[in-house]
């Protein structure tokens, strides 16, 4: 047969899924099966959650991998934890050490951006402090993907093209590795061909028998340490012993008479609860009117400039969280929304913030998480026969000593990825997330809006047409946003711009408990989303 999957003439419709023993949703089906095959196998709902995280470092090696940076909102034992497996930028790195080398910013690629790995020994860590498998079983399904092969899914074979593009223009034999290792005879994967990522697999086999020692410790510590020697990076093997996960209180607004829970910086998750926050004062009645989408988006420029200025590593922070989240700064900051769009500016708050995947058993667990390398493949650097594939998220950091967030040793930086979760009264209602860098926020904000405001069921929630800020005035939405909303937002000064491609508009997953006890999944149309339930 003759057919071309990236085509679709037809809109398509997704139901809303129910489960009773077990429910894993992701944006990729094998993914998606591995984590449920771990639940079936007598793994809790953070054993599966360790499983598909594992399993999309292979499956979706497009936008994270085995040099992630991850953060989980775990729901145990009638309690929600938070950890931060965010990692430092190395101690040997400085601002006047790059100006030195002639860089008048960070750069997107290359050694120069590359953070402590953090995702592994976060899958250690939830293993060790939840999990009830031990964790060679849990990254089984991934390691077998990883050697016996995993067919290319649609959205990964494009995003992997994009990624090909991108380095092959980077000079420079560090980035060589990428191309041994993501590319066959000069070439990448076509839609739906098998392919084997070996050195992947023995890589994910030492963090499993060793709980991350061979990876922080071991010999692949070494691998690292000899890479960013020979290319004049600054990661190093004292970095990486050095590393551990954080165990952090989440953060939570009540949202109409939800709690709306995320990780408390480094990570942006403040931006989506601080826009929440300022909305809380206003009645919605319609999804789909101009007044609606204008003051959402408003609420979201206001957020962003608070976060922009304060996030980043919690030791270094010039305010405090409940500052930015105590209901009168918030009323002070939704005085400011008027009929005509504005260009942000951060307030003060002394006078008064990828993939994603979510995971539920019957034992009442369950599992936030997220993780990424940030722009796509990240660095483009990968280590020499190992599969790792390091982040590039020290490029988020930047050179004014002013600031917040600017670039010293051993620091964490603002960070995109945000993993969310529900609750009411006190009890679990559900794990949430949208990923996509700065859209994150924004996606979280819609999607809870459209749950709360407008009685959406998750499936819908996810579905709906989406808006993301950009800066100053402007924004982009998806071309499902209806014209008069399209006319309205134009005539109340927003400079709109209607995207065809709807992927820089997050990538989102929902499971919620009902009322009766069981579960219900919404997942991503965006993508190759997938809910595989038992």
């Amino acid at each position: 047969m003759k057919y071309n999957p990236e085509e679709y003439k037809y809109p398509s419709r997704r139901s809303t899924v129910y489960g009773h023993k077990g429910m894993v949703a992701t944006s990729n089906p094998l993914a998606a099966q591995a984590g449920l095959e771990i639940l079936k196998a007598g793994g809790n709902a953070i054993d599966a959650a360790i499983a598909t995280a594992a399993c999309l470092t292979v499956v979706e090696p497009t936008s994270n991998g085995l040099g992630s940076d991850a953060f989980a909102l775990v729901w145990f034992d009638n309690k929600l934890h938070g950890l931060n497996a965010s990692g430092y930028s190395p101690y040997s790195i400085s601002v006047e050490k790059l100006k030195e080398r002639g860089l008048e910013e960070i750069p997107k690629y290359g050694v120069v951006p590359v953070m402590v790995p953090g995702a592994p020994a976060g899958w250690v860590e939830l293993s060790k402090k939840f999990g009830k498998l031990p964790l060679s079983e849990v990254l089984s399904p991934a390691i077998s993907y990883a050697r016996n092969g995993f067919t290319v899914s649609v959205n990964v074979k494009q995003n992997w093209d994009a990624a090909y593009r991108i380095y092959n223009k980077e000079q420079g034999e560090e980035f060589r590795y990428w191309f041994d290792t993501f590319t066959k005879d000069g070439k990448t994967p076509e839609f739906g061909e098998l392919w084997r990522l070996p050195h992947h697999a023995n890589t994910l086999e030492a963090i499993a028998d060793t709980y991350g020692e061979a990876y922080y410790n071991g010999y692949i510590a070494d691998k690292i340490d000899e890479f960013f020697k020979k290319y004049n990076g600054y990661l190093s093997k004292e970095d990486l012993s050095a590393y551990s996960p954080e165990w952090v209180e989440p953060i939570h607004v009540n949202y109409k008479g939800y709690d709306v829970c995320e990780i408390p910086p480094n990570g942006q998750g403040l931006v989506a609860l601080m826009a929440l926050n300022i909305l809380n004062g206003f009645d919605f009645k319609y999804k789909d009117t101009g007044e609606t989408y204008h003051k959402q988006i408003e609420a979201m420029k206001l957020a962003f400039a608070d976060g922009i200025k304060y996030i980043t590593d919690s030791r270094q922070m010039k305010v405090r969280v409940d500052r930015l989240l105590c209901s009168d700064y918030g009323s002070n900051r939704r005085k400011l929304i008027q009929n005509e769009a504005i260009a942000p500016e951060a307030g003060d708050p002394f006078s008064g913030g990828t993939v994603y995947l979510c995971a539920a058993d019957s034992e009442g667990n369950m599992v936030s998480y997220i993780q990424s390398n940030y722009m796509g493949f990240g660095s483009g650097i990968v280590i020499p026969e190992t599969g790792i594939a390091l982040s590039n998220r020290l490029h988020n950091f930047n050179y004014d000593v002013n600031h917040n967030n600017c670039l010293m040793p051993h620091k964490k930086t603002y960070h995109t990825i945000i993993p969310g979760f529900l609750m009411k009264d006190g009890k679990a209602v559900g794990p949430f997330g949208v990923m996509g860098a700065f859209m994150q926020p924004q996606g979280h904000v819609q999607v809870i809006t459209n749950l709360i405001d407008f009685h959406m069921n998750p499936q819908e929630a996810l579905d709906a047409p989406r808006w993301q800020w950009i800066k100053d005035k402007k924004i982009e939405v998806e071309p499902a946003v209806p014209l008069h909303i399209i006319n309205d937002l134009i005539k109340r000064g927003h400079e709109v711009s209607v995207q065809a491609d709807t992927g820089t508009f997050g990538r989102g997953q929902m499971i919620l408990r009902t009322e009766e006890g069981t579960l219900c999944g919404g997942t991503e149309p965006r993508t190759d989303g997938h809910i595989a339930v038992w």
